[in-house]
C-alpha cells in the first residue's frame, strides 16, 4: 500500500485496474469522481438511479469512456453535506471488499481521504490500512480445505499527495494493523495449540523478528520471586506456567519506559469453581490481554518506534486437579499481601497482581495490564467500550485522558469507570489482607480496586477488555482489541517525547 496523487499524470490517465471514487445519495459527485466524468457515464449512472449512493451501496463500472483504468468502481458517501467517520469507514470497507474480489496487480482508492468531518487525512489514511489488514485476515487457516478466494489487488493506491504525515499515517496504519491481526490470530487459535509455552515461542520470534530483548522465567525463578498467587493458579494444570518479559529499547537510554502488562490465560475452566460447560470452548480468548501485548510490540517492531517500552506477559491454564487451588485457600503474593481465594474463577487478579509488582523492578513511566477480567465489565458495558480503570491523582488523570483521547482518534472506544474508596471495603477478608472476590455488585470495579492495592509504587492504568476483545454469535472470534488503542497512544507518547527533546 502507498499514498500518490498522481504527479506523473492525472487520475484519468493513470492505468490501473479499478479506480474506486465516491458519489453522494444527493446527486453530487467527489472531486475524484468529476476529474473521472468527462464522458458523463458516472452522471449517468447516478440519474438512472444505478447507485444510490447510499453509504455502502457500490457500482462497478467497465471501460470507461475517456479513461485508463479497466474499472471503476462507484462507492456511496450518503448525503454531501456531511461525510461521517462512520459513513467513511462502511465506504471503504465496501469499496476494499468490492477489491477483493479482483485479481489484478494493483488499484486506486480515491476517496474524499481529508474530508471526513471531525477528522484528518492522517486519521483516514490510518483507518484505510487497518481496515485492508483486517479484511484480509482468515479465520479458517486450520481446516483441511481452506476457502479459495480470489486473488484481490496485489497493491493498493491511495489516492492522496505522500507528505512526510501522510506516509507517516500510512506506516503507523499498516504496523497496527500487522499487530492487530496477530493478536486475532493468537486469540483464535485453539488451547491445544496456544499454550503458555506457544505463546513464549511467539513471543521469542517476535524478538527474532525485531530485535526486541525477551527474558523467559522458569517455575522455579517464578516460586523464587514468591510469585505464589500467579503460580496457585498455575499449578492446578499440566501445561507449565510461562511467564515473559519483551523489551523495546527504542528511547533515549536510561528513560523510564512504558510497562505493558498482559493477563495470558490460555484456558479458564474456572478452576475447582468450574464454569458451566455452555460456551466454555470460548476461555480459550482469557489469553487476550497477554495477545495484545504481543500485537503492540509488532507494532512497535514494525514502526521502529521511539520510545521505551516493556511487556509483561503471565501465561498459565486454570484448571481442576488434585494440585489445585481451592476456595477458602490463603496465599501471599509477591509483595507480600496474603489473599483468601474465594473463588478460583476470579484467577486473573491472582495471576496479574504478581505481574504487576514485577513490574515494579522497571521504574516505570506508566503501567497499563490488559485483561479480560470481568463478566461484569460486559454487564456494565457491553460489547463496543473496553473499561478504563485508574486513580485519580494529577499525573493519573493526565495518563487517563491520553488514554481517553487515543482511544477517539483510533475507533477504539473505551469508558472511564470510578475505582474509589468504597470499592476496597469489598475486599475485606476475616483470615487475610484481603479476598480475591467482594460482594455483589460492580464486580468490574472491585476487580480493578484489587488490582490497584497491586501498583501503589507508580502510575497505573487497568483496561478490562472482557467485552471487547472477542466477538461471540454466527461470527465469532478475537477482535484484535485493544492493540490500535495501544499502539496510538504509544505513537502520540513518542511525539511528546520527541517535542520535549527538541523545546
Amino acid at each position: 500500500m502507498k499514498c500518490n496523487d498522481g504527479a506523473a499524470g492525472s487520475l484519468a490517465t493513470t492505468r490501473t485496474a479499478c479506480i474506486a471514487v465516491g458519489v453522494f445519495e444527493d446527486g453530487v459527485l467527489t472531486r475524484e469522481a468529476e476529474l473521472l466524468d468527462a464522458s458523463g457515464a458516472i452522471t449517468a449512472a447516478v440519474a438512472a438511479k444505478d447507485v444510490s449512493g447510499k453509504p455502502g451501496s457500490s457500482l462497478l463500472l467497465r471501460q470507461v469512456e475517456g479513461i485508463e483504468a479497466q474499472r471503476l468502481l462507484l462507492v456511496g458517501l450518503g448525503h454531501h453535506h456531511t461525510l461521517s467517520d462512520a459513513v467513511f469507514a462502511k465506504a471503504i470497507r465496501t469499496a476494499l471488499r468490492c477489491f477483493q474480489q479482483l485479481s489484478a496487480d494493483e488499484a486506486i482508492l480515491a476517496l474524499p481521504l481529508a474530508s471526513v468531518e471531525g477528522r484528518d487525512a492522517a486519521w483516514a489514511i490510518r483507518h484505510t490500512a487497518q481496515t485492508a489488514h483486517e479484511l484480509a485476515y482468515r479465520r479458517d487457516r486450520l481446516k483441511s480445505e481452506p476457502a479459495t478466494l480470489p486473488a484481490g489487488v496485489a497493491s493498493l493506491v491511495l489516492w492522496h499527495p505522500p507528505t512526510d504525515a501522510a506516509q507517516a499515517a500510512l506506516a503507523e496504519g499498516l504496523a497496527t494493523g500487522e499487530g492487530t491481526a496477530l493478536a486475532r490470530e493468537l486469540g483464535d487459535l485453539p488451547p491445544n495449540i496456544c499454550s503458555p509455552t506457544y505463546l513464549a515461542e511467539r513471543a521469542g520470534k517476535l524478538a527474532a523478528d525485531y530485535h526486541f530483548e525477551l527474558e523467559v522465567l522458569d517455575r522455579a525463578a517464578l516460586a523464587e520471586l514468591k510469585m505464589n498467587a500467579y503460580l496457585a493458579v498455575a499449578d492446578g494444570s499440566e501445561a507449565s506456567p510461562a511467564f515473559f518479559v519483551l523489551r523495546h529499547r527504542g528511547g533515549t537510554p536510561g528513560e523510564a519506559p512504558v510497562v505493558l502488562v498482559g493477563k495470558g490465560l490460555t484456558f479458564d475452566s474456572g478452576g475447582i469453581s468450574i464454569k458451566p460447560s455452555a460456551a466454555m470452548d470460548e476461555m480459550k480468548y482469557d489469553m487476550a490481554g497477554a495477545a495484545c501485548v504481543l500485537g503492540v510490540f509488532r507494532a512497535i517492531g514494525e514502526m521502529k518506534l521511539a520510545l521505551n517500552v516493556v511487556g509483561i506477559v503471565a501465561a498459565c491454564e486454570n484448571m481442576p486437579s488434585g494440585r489445585a487451588t481451592r476456595p477458602g485457600d490463603i496465599v501471599t503474593s509477591m509483595n507480600g499481601l496474603t489473599i483468601e481465594v474465594l473463588n478460583t474463577d476470579a484467577e486473573g487478579r491472582l495471576v496479574l497482581c504478581d505481574a504487576l509488582t514485577y513490574a515494579e523492578r522497571f521504574e516505570p513511566a506508566a503501567v497499563i495490564d490488559i485483561a479480560t477480567l470481568t463478566g461484569a465489565c460486559v454487564v456494565a458495558l457491553g460489547h463496543h467500550n473496553s473499561g478504563l480503570f485508574t486513580r485519580t491523582s494529577p499525573a493519573h488523570e493526565h495518563l487517563a485522558a491520553a488514554l481517553l483521547a487515543a482511544s477517539k482518534q483510533s475507533g477504539d472506544p473505551i469508558w472511564r469507570m470510578p475505582v474509589e474508596e468504597p470499592y476496597f471495603e469489598q475486599l475485606k477478608s476475616e483470615f487475610a489482607d484481603l479476598a480475591n472476590i467482594g460482594s455483589p455488585g460492580g464486580g468490574a470495579i472491585v476487580a480493578a480496586a484489587f488490582l490497584e492495592r497491586f501498583t501503589r509504587k507508580y502510575i497505573w492504568a487497568h483496561l478490562d477488555v472482557a467485552g471487547t476483545a472477542w466477538k461471540s454469535g454466527a461470527d465469532k472470534g478475537a477482535t484484535g482489541r485493544p492493540v490500535p488503542l495501544l499502539a496510538r497512544w504509544l505513537c502520540n507518547l513518542a511525539q511528546e517525547r520527541r517535542q520535549e527533546k527538541s523545546a
